[in-house]
This record gives structure tokens, C-alpha cells and sequence, in this order.
């Protein structure tokens, strides 16, 4: 949804309802939206939300916001700061209440009866939405404000949410002919019903390209406990005797690791990479091709030659050349970084007589091997160490406290969806509490793939609320009474999306459209990378990387071969991003007439193009699974991870120079860069923390590709 301000909860304090007031609402009483909840920090009712509450719920908060919209839309008074941008940043909050609970559920908890309603609503809250970014008189008023912003003696952030609203507006068609506005409307339609479908056909595909095998001896390598959950997982799909592996977002399977059987592994990968493009009820080829060419012709319509420079125009990249640079200055040495962990790869099957050449679905198997050789050790020796627990409160919110003063106590009493979310009170520095947080940290057949940080309640001045920020992981449940152990990516993700909600929880803003990571999207990753660098900090590493039977600490040589590895593999895994951010590229930089007719075959030609067709590293994700790009808000922006991870590579070597881990430099990165949201620019942002703009050559040293 395009909107001034999202998923927000919250009441206007009392001395704002004196300026304005909020439609009566018409929904029943016992419907759990028809009142903010009264839980601490407006948390959501979720022992009262039932599936049956959305769609009254929704039909009256599209009732409420349009009546609002079009006060301020007539409102006979020349327009103000306060009657217009302000009035919009208190309207729709009925809307902010119900969204937020149908996000969380959709992508968390779904179900047959959200993913129908869903499907209905979509075109419905995109017609809702294109009614408030086009109405003319609406933009009448905020333009007329924004040709003298300078003269109406607002603070900067006043003046900062002039300016946003005008370029949402205009960025959203405010100023095309009625003839123009109706084919996007019509456009946006479409296109918000083609995102569902395909969002719902990944997960439903991703349910039935599971893994089906009829022995245990097919999964040999699998820890016992793992094949058991294998066999659980076949029983409750009515397979008895059978043995389930469910497939993950990614091209890549954790399995692929561990199995010894090369025809599983060799399955395993075909499955995974045929998603949605093998036929059947779910097969999204055809849907991409439609979203692809709507998103073009939405692009020309709106004045730009493609979809990428649409998108690009708003993001700190500004423009396709930009991306396409930095993408072509990793791909070569990405490349050829890979080709050498290749030939090791094949040498290690070699050594073994294996007498076969090394495929893509080898990879992941055999390059333990030679980490294994190179470094004495594997991954599989690090789960021990790296108990889900452990990692949070002793890792996470270790390093948290240490650079920010913060503290977490967690509470049992408030409802949750699932009775795997876990809720934290979150303490700032002088003991008042700052935040809530909330962790789901399993996968489920209905929770989508990935792993994610979104805000049930955004910060803000204005509505007097403080953030109730969620963490959503997807790592395998373990049987009953066995530990969560997790591989070092999962302990990274960990790290990495908690940096997400101290972006949220950090907040300290008036408006609500600047509230936390209300950024450009390829700013937004970025406060999420740097926090993965205390994942291996030896001060936060040696507080949590305990032997979870024991206690022992994790033995020092076993630390030392974990850092000296950190750049093993490293061509790999910047080909298979490089692979998948340049496909977003390529379907988004085309125009309407030159749209394909055949997915795979552009998608082949693609990667040949931009010389990362390397058949051993296939793209992280393919387009028929491709969420991010196709469902998940990133179209023509998945590059942004590559984008931010220059300004995170550049900020932990800030952070190095500055002493390190220490409550002067978290405090220096909270007061100028994380509590500010959306305020400023994000590029003048980062400048006000570092004091210069970014280096690109932390970023090449970090990924291996500096050619030294």
C-alpha cells in the first residue's frame, strides 16, 4: 500500500482530539478494532482478533479515512501546515489498527480464510489508496503549501514533511490528466491483485515442492533427530513410512550441507529451483510477465522509461546507472572468486574419487569439505555453541546493552498469536521503558519464507506512542525437549534483523510518516547490517557461544578458525546475491514492448548478459520465488542490501577506529542516525554520524574481492 504513514496504532493524546476528531466509528462494539487497544503501548488484542473481525473492520476504516481525506480536502480554510499535513498525518489510525494485525497474520500466521480475504481486499485498498494520492483538491492544498514551505516558519523536520508529501504525491500520479488517473487507478488495481497471487502461490508452492523420499537411508548424513522430524513432517501430511523435507525461501537448502546421498541432494535442488515454474495451480510465470509489463507501462505513464528508474528516482541510488554500476564493478571478481572456490570444490571431490564433476547441488556439501581442510573445522562444529536462547539474551541483547544501555525483561502476560512468540519490556539507559519486543523465531507451513522485522505500533510525537516492534525468523522447531540450535547464517539473521528493530525502537520523531525505518529502501538494510558485526565480537562472542550441554566456552582455536574463515565462501555468496539483484534489474528496466514471452529463457539470457551465469551458483532466488522483487516491496531494489552494506562496511570500520563497543559510540550512532527515521536525507544522515561520505573499499576488503 502507498500511504502517507503505515500500520500505525495509536489515539490521539487528549490535547489533540481539541484539533481534531476522528469519524464516530460504525463497527459493532465487540469487534476488537472498534477501540485502540487498551494493552500497554496499544499492543494488539491478538486473544481477541479473529479472522471474522477483518472485513468489517477494513470496510470502516476505508469509511473513516475517506471522510477524513475529504474534510481536509473541502475544508473551506485556505490550507495550513496544521489543517492539511498534520490532519493526514492523524487520519486513517482505525486503518493503521487493522493493517497492522492483518500484516503480521498474513505473513505469520495465515490462514485458507485471511488468504481469501486478502485476495478481495487488495484491489479494494488499492483503489482506497489511489482516492486519497489523487484527489485533486487534497493536492491542491499540499502544493500550495509546499511553493512557500520556506515562508511558514516551520522546524526542519515541519518543512522535511512538506516536501515528502508533495513527492509522494506526485510520485503516485497527482498530477496526470482524469483520463491518466483512471488507467492507473485501473493499473494499480491489477497490480495490487497480481502481488497476492503471487505472494500466496510461493507459499502454497513451497508447501507442495517439499522433498518426498521413501527411506531413511536416502538422507544419510542428516542428524537422526532430523531425519525423525523428517518422518513427523510426512506423517502429518498422511505419507506414513514416508520421510517430508520441506523447502526454504531460498534456492539453497540447509540440507544440501549434510547429505551424502548426491541423488537426494541433486532432487532436493531441482525442487526448490522448479518452483513456480513447473506447472500447475501455482506455476507464477505468467504472473510475473503481467506484473512485469503493468509495472512498465505504469512507469511510462507516470513519465519514466521503465519501472527501475521510477523506483530509483526516490532511493539514495537516484538512478539505474548507479545500481548497474556497482552492480557490474562485484560481478566480474565475484565471478572469479567463485570459479577458484569451484576448482577447490572439484578437487575435493577428486581427492575422493567421486568421478564426477562438481554441480551446483554439490556445492554446499563438498565446500564444507574444504573449509573443513582448510580450516580444521566445519559448520556443524559451531551449532553446539550457538542454542537459540543463548544467542538472543546473552548475544543480541548483550551487545545491545553494552553499546545502548538498554535492558529486556521478558513478560508472559500479554496474548500472542502463536505460542512460539516470545514478548520482551524493553528499558532505555535511565530504567523508563522504551519499547515492546516480540520474537517468532519458527518456520510453519503458514508463515511465510525469510526472515523480517516490521512495527505493530510506530513511534511518534504526534499520537503519543512509543514502538512495539516484532522480529520474525524461519529457523527449523526442534522436537520437544531438544535444543534450538542454530547454524551460523541463522545466528547472523539473528543479529541482522534485531539491527531492524533497534531501528524502530530507537525512534524519536514527531510525525508518523518518519517513524523508525520510514527511509529509502536501500537505506533500510543498512542499520540491520552493521548490527550483525557484534555476532563475532570476541567480548559479545565469548558472553553467548556456550556449549549448550556444558556451558564450556567455545574452545579458542575453535573462535580463531571461525575468524580466520570469514571470507571463505565469500565468492559464492556475493555471485548468488549478484545473480538474483541483477534479475530484479534486468525484469525492471525493461519498457512494456520489450517484455518477454518466456520467463526461464530471459532469466538465462539475463544472467549470460551480465556474466553471472555460472551454472554451480545458481541466483539466490529465481523469478518464480523471487518475493522480495515480485511481492515483497523490493521491486527494482534488491540491489539496496549490496547499496547499504558499503555504508555498513564503512561504519564498523568507524566504529573499529572509535574503540569499539562502547556506550559512546552507540550513543554517537542512536542521537544521529537511528533515532532520527525519515527527518533528513539519508545520504546528509549518514554524513552527520560518520563525518564523511561512505568508502567503497571496506566493502570490496570484507567480500575478498580487492584483488590483493
Amino acid at each position: 500500500m502507498i500511504r502517507p504513514h503505515i500500520l500505525l496504532v495509536a489515539a490521539a493524546s487528549a490535547a489533540s482530539a481539541l484539533a481534531y476528531a476522528a469519524p464516530a466509528s460504525m463497527l459493532e462494539a465487540s469487534n476488537p478494532f472498534a477501540k485502540p487497544s487498551t494493552l500497554p503501548f496499544n499492543y494488539p488484542a491478538w486473544d481477541k482478533i479473529k479472522n471474522e473481525h477483518f472485513a468489517p473492520a477494513f470496510a470502516e476504516a476505508m469509511r473513516q479515512e475517506a471522510l477524513e481525506i475529504e474534510a481536509i480536502a473541502n475544508n473551506k480554510a485556505a490550507p495550513t501546515f496544521e489543517n492539511t499535513i498534520v490532519a493526514m498525518e492523524r487520519s486513517g489510525l482505525l486503518m493503521n489498527r487493522v493493517g497492522a494485525a492483518f500484516g503480521t497474520l498474513k505473513g505469520s500466521y495465515t490462514n485458507d480464510a485471511l488468504q481469501a480475504l486478502d485476495k478481495e481486499l487488495a484491489p479494494k485498498l488499492s483503489a482506497h489508496n489511489d482516492a486519497i494520492r489523487l484527489n485533486s483538491k487534497l493536492y491542491a492544498r499540499i502544493k500550495t503549501l509546499y511553493d512557500k514551505r520556506s515562508k511558514l516558519g516551520l522546524d526542519a523536520e515541519g518543512q522535511y514533511l512538506i516536501e515528502r508529501y508533495h513527492t509522494d504525491f506526485v510520485r503516485a500520479g497527482a498530477q496526470l490528466s482524469d483520463a491518466d488517473k483512471q488507467k492507473l487507478k485501473e493499473m494499480n488495481g491489477q497490480l495490487a491483485a497480481l502481488s497476492t497471487q503471487f505472494a500466496q502461490n510461493v507459499l502454497k508452492e513451497a508447501n507442495a515442492s517439499a522433498l518426498v523420499v521413501d527411506s531413511r537411508a536416502e538422507l544419510a548424513g542428516m542428524p537422526d533427530k532430523a531425519i525423525d522430524a523428517a518422518a513427523l513432517e510426512a506423517k502429518k501430511r498422511g505419507l506414513d513410512g514416508k520421510f517430508v523435507i520441506p523447502v526454504v525461501n531460498t534456492t539453497q537448502q540447509a540440507a544440501l550441507s549434510v547429505l551424502t546421498n548426491r541423488a537426494t541432494r541433486e532432487k532436493l535442488l531441482a525442487a526448490s529451483m522448479a518452483r513456480g515454474s513447473r506447472g500447475g495451480e501455482f506455476d507464477n510465470r505468467e504472473v510475473v510477465l503481467k506484473l512485469a509489463k503493468l509495472r512498465a507501462q505504469r512507469a511510462v505513464l507516470l513519465g519514466y522509461p521503465n519501472h527501475a528508474a521510477y523506483n530509483l528516482a526516490d532511493q539514495t541510488a537516484k538512478d539505474t546507472k548507479a545500481v548497474n554500476q556497482l552492480l557490474a564493478e562485484f560481478a566480474k571478481p565475484a565471478v572469479n572468486n567463485a570459479r577458484k572456490e569451484a576448482a577447490e570444490i572439484q578437487q575435493a571431490i577428486d581427492q575422493e574419487k567421486g568421478g564426477f564433476q562438481a554441480a551446483a547441488h554439490d556445492w554446499a556439501f563438498y565446500s564444507d569439505k574444504v573449509r573443513a581442510a582448510k580450516y580444521a573445522f566445519d559448520g556443524n562444529q559451531l551449532k553446539p555453541y550457538f542454542e537459540l536462547n543463548r544467542v538472543l539474551v546473552d548475544g543480541v541483547f548483550f551487545a545491545a546493552n553494552k553499546e545502548f544501555g538498554i535492558s529486556f525483561k521478558e513478560r508472559k502476560d500479554l496474548p500472542a498469536y502463536n505460542e512460539d512468540v516470545r514478548v520482551f519490556d524493553v528499558f532505555d539507559h535511565d530504567g523508563k521503558q522504551l519499547a515492546i519486543f516480540t520474537f517468532d523465531p519458527y518456520a510453519r507451513p503458514n508463515k511465510r519464507g525469510g526472515a523480517w522485522a516490521n512495527a505493530w505500533v510506530p513511534q511518534s510525537k504526534l499520537l503519543g506512542t512509543k514502538p512495539v516492534i516484532a522480529n520474525n525468523l524461519n529457523i527449523a522447531k526442534p522436537a520437544a525437549g531438544e535444543p534450538t540450535l542454530l547454524t551460523y547464517d541463522e545466528v547472523r539473521t539473528t543479529f541482522h534483523e534485531f539491527g531492524h528493530a533497534l531501528h524502530g525502537m530507537f525512534s524519536d520523531v514527531k510525525y508518523p510518516r518518519f517513524s523508525g525505518s520510514r527511509v529509502p529502501r536501500d537505506y533500510v538494510e543498512f542499520p540491520s547490517q552493521v548490527n550483525e558485526m557484534w555476532m563475532t565480537w570476541p567480548e559479545v562472542l565469548a558472553n553467548y557461544a556456550k556449549h549448550y550441554q556444558t556451558g564450556a566456552p567455545m574452545p579458542k582455536e575453535l573462535l580463531d578458525k571461525v575468524q580466520a574463515s570469514q571470507q571463505f565462501n565469500e565468492g559464492f555468496r556475493t555471485t548468488e546475491y549478484l545473480a538474483a539483484a541483477l534479475l530484479d534489474q534486468a525484469w525492471h528496466q525493461l519498457s512494456p514492448n520489450q517484455i518477454p514471452s518466456d520467463v526461464l529463457a530471459f532469466e538465462a539470457e539475463a544472467l549470460k548478459k551480465a556474466g553471472v551465469d555460472f551454472a554451480l551458483v545458481p541466483p539466490r532466488y529465481r523469478s518464480t520465488y523471487f518475493s522480495h522483487t515480485f511481492s515483497g516491496g523490493y521491486s527494482a531494489g534488491y540491489y539496496g542490501y549490496l547499496w547499504a552494506e558499503k555504508l555498513d562496511a564503512d561504519t564498523v570500520n568507524w566504529f573499529k577506529e572509535n574503540g569499539g563497543l562502547t556506550r559512546k559510540n552507540g550513543d554517537h550512532f542512536r542521537k544521529t542516525l537511528l533515532s532520527r527515521g525519515g527527518t533528513i536525507d539519508a545520504m546528509q544522515m549518514y554524513r552527520n554520524f560518520s563525518g564523511r561520505d561512505a568508502q567503497v573499499r571496506p566493502l570490496l576488503e570484507r567480500r575478498g574481492l580487492t584483488g590483493e
